[in-house]
């Protein structure tokens, strides 16, 4: 605790990694402090699997090819125009690169991906998923000569004139300050904190289920804000998804998201549809899902769907509710059998028929129905019925500090910071502003971790 480090590091998970390890590299004597005790380390990234990538052509792990202009595009549909263009368009060129440096970081891919999650040509999966990743970069920064403390909150960062002089931490429950000439935080949003969330949610968000680290409490964050550095990003945006009711409150990981609604009708506990459920194909559209089910009658929702449809989504791990019949359907899920009748029988004579393409939008519409469903729509008539119960999974808070195309973090007067830096979810906002594309946080996360290990072993060394 005494050392003067050149850089330190505040977060664990794969933004924080990659910028540890990249100072390293540079030269640069780097401390990481990581809120979780070492069997919980990395953040959000223990639960991810894959990252969003550029390539002109065919990899060993990609298929085909995904260039600027259609990531752009991809990206500008879900963000709704809610993005920094120079920032994302940096991030973008620069995911090309991202899996090579993972694989120096002892990170393994899987071959790509085929059946039902389209995104054999644009992501690269880790093999092992999350977790494998982050031993990997941990075992990594170890040999590199990385010092890393876990169990350790880092609870401020003092900022004087734009330059940050020293963290105060707690390090298993004792008070320390730790030294650096460069900080750079890594240490994600605040969406474990339902405090902070019932600022914007009220009680609502004591049902929202938390589906990564419990240790994203957002304290640098507020911390950082509170001494006048930029913000960026709606603070009561997240990036969220349909998780299964059942699912952990907390750490529950991807395992609980479903992904069933493109191919189910959508009610709410009053059995009101409130979406269309085929607006777009999954990796595009899946992450609207959360935060519409927040915005229902007790944070909650039911898909309905039949045995034709029961294998075009990935199985859940607890199983759906089954019947031979809606009205028994709706007895198992607690909802107004009528209704759901009423509702699935006004569905079934709006359906009209088309090619079912399960892997991209297809002509299977609804005609005359509010809201529509716009692609497959295939009537629900083929028993046995389904129903999974829905609650809004939360990844990672869209609110967060505003940086520059040097990861280095804006204050208030506009300038940027002389030697504080940030990546990963806790700048997220700068390139999100809204939505989601499926690996993308983790791309983001690894290009400026990259990015702000560089420049502050540069600054480190000046």
């Amino acid at each position: 605790m005494d050392a003067l480090y050149d850089v330190v590091v505040v977060g664990g998970g794969n933004a924080a990694l990659s910028a540890a390890i990249t100072a390293r590299r540079a030269g640069a004597s780097v401390l990481l402090i990581e809120h979780a005790p070492r069997s919980m380390r990395g953040g959000n990234s223990r639960h991810t699997r894959n990252l969003r990538a550029l390539h002109p052509a065919p990899t060993d792990v990609l298929t085909e090819s995904y260039l600027e202009e259609e990531y752009w595009d991809d990206l500008l549909r879900v963000t709704g125009g809610r993005t920094d263009e120079p920032l994302a368009r940096m991030t973008i060129r620069a995911s090309q690169f991202a899996p090579g440096f993972l694989r120096d970081c002892g990170v393994v891919f899987q071959p790509s991906l085929s059946g039902t999650l389209s995104l054999s040509r644009t992501n690269a999966f880790f093999l092992g998923g999350g977790k494998a990743l982050v031993n990997a970069m941990y075992r990594t920064a170890e040999k590199l000569g990385i010092a890393i403390i876990y169990d350790s909150e880092v609870r401020h960062i003092a900022v004087e004139d734009g330059f940050a002089t020293e963290a105060q931490i707690t390090h298993r429950g004792f008070p320390a300050r730790v030294r650096g000439k460069c900080f750079i935080a890594s240490s994600g949003g605040f969406q474990a904190n339902r405090e902070w969330l019932r600022e914007y949610w009220g009680d609502a968000a004591d049902n929202f289920q938390i589906r990564g680290t419990p240790y994203a409490q957002g304290t640098i964050l507020k911390d950082l804000l509170a001494q006048g550095i930029q913000q960026v990003g709606d603070p009561t945006q997240f990036h969220a998804v349909a998780n299964d009711a059942r699912a952990p409150m907390e750490d529950g990981g991807l395992a609980m998201r479903l992904d069933c609604v493109p191919f189910a009708i959508a009610v709410n506990r009053d059995v009101e549809r409130f979406y269309d459920e085929g607006e777009d194909v999954w990796p595009k559209r899946y992450a609207i899902w959360g935060r519409l089910i927040a915005q229902q009658p007790g944070q909650s929702a039911f898909a309905i769907t039949d045995s034709q449809a029961l294998h075009n989504y990935l199985p859940s791990v607890f199983p759906p509710e089954q019947a031979d019949t809606i009205s028994e359907l709706a007895g198992k899920l607690g909802l107004d059998a009528g209704k759901l009748e009423k509702v699935v029988a006004e569905y079934n004579a709006a359906v009209r028929p088309g090619t079912f393409t399960p892997q991209k939008p297809d002509d299977c519409r609804t005609e005359g129905l509010m809201p529509p469903k716009s692609h497959w729509a295939r009537r629900i008539d083929t028993p046995p019925f389904y129903g999974h119960p829905l609650r809004p999974g939360i990844t990672f808070t869209f609110l967060g500090v505003k940086v520059n195309d040097r990861a280095r973090v804006m204050m208030a007067d506009g300038k940027p910071s002389a030697n504080l830096f940030a990546s990963g979810e806790i700048m997220a906002g700068n390139i999100l502003g809204q939505g989601y594309l499926a690996g993308f946080g983790m791309t983001i996360g690894t290009v400026f971790g990259r990015l702000a290990g560089e420049e502050a072993a540069r600054h480190a060394r000046n």
